[in-house]
């Protein structure tokens, strides 16, 4: 309970700097994994950000009609997509990142930097953890 209520405070202290902004927090997701990882099909966005498939559609169509991302269709294969950001998406994400880091910063202040890595290391662990069982469970 301690894990959901501390995020729950750090999201609360970021969203509205994303809603300013005019996205969701799991259209930010997209477009930021997009910004970073370049071109991703619709499966690897939902992996990296953590949502279904059925959510990455709606997700993703929102943001196509807005025009931040386009989808192309993938070379041999007749019905995937390839996802890739627009030159407004990579802006949209470019303006709010700044603000979204320092946000982020000052949420997590409380800790040191040691303290920081070790949270970001075990926070990998635990995320890897989870995802390695529930693909035996699947």
């Amino acid at each position: 309970m301690r894990l959901l209520r501390a995020t729950d405070s750090v999201l609360a202290s970021v969203a509205p700097g994303i809603a300013a902004a005019g996205l969701t927090m799991t259209q930010f997701g997209a477009l930021e994994a997009l910004y970073h990882l370049g071109p991703l099909s619709q499966a690897e966005i939902g992996r990296k950000i953590l949502r279904s498939a059925g959510n990455m559609t709606l997700v993703l169509d929102n943001l196509e009609r807005e025009g931040l991302i386009e989808r192309c269709p993938e070379p041999g294969d007749r019905r995937a997509r390839r996802v890739s950001l627009t030159p407004a998406g990579r802006a949209r994400v470019a303006a709010v990142l700044p603000a979204h880091r320092a946000d982020i910063a000052r949420a997590m202040a409380a800790l040191s930097g040691r303290e920081l890595e070790t949270l970001c290391d075990l926070l990998l662990r635990l995320g890897t953890g989870a995802l390695e069982r529930r693909g035996r469970a699947a």
